[in-house]
């Protein structure tokens, strides 16, 4: 056990310092394996789907794009003069 100040400061935060990065290390392992899993999971069934003839996954944060005539597709502005700034009433 170290006698000077400084010496039981770093023999006190070197065990949670190492800690620290083995539990940030094991997390980062774990989420990357996740992640490439679901990617070769998703390519696996795209390949398949696509063997089966079916059209391909939609993914679930995808939105469609909205064809031009649905409600609120496109939204006139509210210049006449395509400044982007609203009319100013006249005097």
């Amino acid at each position: 056990m170290p006698e000077s100040w400084w010496g039981n400061a770093i023999f006190s935060l070197v065990p949670t310092v190492v800690l620290g990065l083995i539990f940030w290390m094991v997390l980062r392992f774990i989420i990357r394996g996740d992640r490439t899993a679901r990617r070769e999971y998703d390519a696996l069934e795209a390949e398949e789907r696509a063997k089966a003839g079916l059209p391909p996954r939609e993914r679930p944060g995808a939105r469609a794009a909205a064809p031009a005539s649905a409600p609120g597709a496109s939204v006139p502005s509210p210049d006449a003069d395509g400044s982007g700034e609203p009319p100013r009433p006249s005097a």
